[in-house]
């Protein structure tokens, strides 16, 4: 029903661009955000009608009166019913305040056996009318040390129009992004680009580039023994979920979510 809904919407569409090398599953169907996959979110945050600030970056929790009160870096703290938390696994583990202590042994423990892939995304910006010359729309590369997939978005999503210029993005492979984690992000760029290089010779020059290190990319390892979602204290409510909890996947995301509602719900 999510899916149908969203399709229904344009918000995404059946996936019919040519990629090379991809794995199919039985039974499955992908899918592609003509907008971005950030065009999802913004559907949901605007069906909520909730009040969202960005960028605040919060680094305590803890219990005042009956309250959560949530302190972050740049402003003064907040006082709130319920916390949810949905940020990587890893990230919980390192707030502090009360919810250092009322995080169970147990629960550390599971918390602390979740793992991640990192990687890093490279975006080359092309002007408009740029060509880019290759008969697929994007590509998994399995014989490349550095690079995993490449994708000529615009043509993935099925907007090409000579109005937009294209962009090029690059995943690196899992052993690479470990590898390279805390490198200088210049000296990356470079090393990927001699790699892209290699295997697509006839790329233009770009008009911009940009490098992205995804320290939290996928779950390699989720949760044990949790449906979803992990509440942390019961009054008041404090609890966290995630694709941590599931799945680095579009279902694993709706299957969380619909365990943390159904948890809220009842404590409303």
């Amino acid at each position: 029903s999510f899916y149908e809904e969203l399709v229904s919407h344009g918000i995404l569409k059946p996936l019919t661009a040519p990629v090379e090398g991809m794995v199919m599953r039985e039974g499955s169907c992908n899918y592609v955000a003509p907008q971005g996959i950030s065009s999802v979110v913004k559907y949901y945050l605007k069906q909520s009608g909730a009040d969202v600030l960005y960028e605040q970056h919060v680094t305590h929790i803890s219990l005042r009166d009956g309250k959560w009160e949530v302190s972050r870096k740049v402003g003064p703290p907040e006082q709130f019913d319920i916390v949810i938390l949905t940020i990587p696994v890893p990230q919980i583990l390192q707030l502090q305040g009360d919810i250092v202590n009322i995080i169970n042994e147990s629960q550390k423990q599971q918390l602390e056996s979740v793992s991640y892939s990192s990687r890093y995304a490279l975006g080359l910006f092309y002007e408009a009318g740029t060509r880019i010359d290759v008969p697929w729309a994007a590509q998994y590369i399995t014989d490349n040390p550095c690079i995993r997939f490449i994708s000529i978005d615009n043509k993935k999503r099925n907007i090409e129009s000579p109005e937009i210029g294209s962009s090029l993005v690059v995943h690196t492979t899992v052993t690479f992004g470990s590898e390279y984690l805390d490198s200088d992000p210049a000296e990356v760029q470079q090393i990927i680009l001699s790699h892209l290089e290699r295997i697509v010779p006839s790329l233009p020059k770009p008009s911009s580039i940009k490098c992205h290190k995804w320290r939290y990319s996928q779950v390699t390892k989720a949760v044990p023994n949790c449906p979803g979602q992990m509440i942390l204290h019961t009054q008041p409510l404090l609890i966290c979920g995630g694709d941590g909890f599931t799945r680095s996947n579009f279902d694993g995301c709706i299957e969380s979510a619909m365990s943390l509602a159904e948890a809220v719900k009842s404590h409303l």
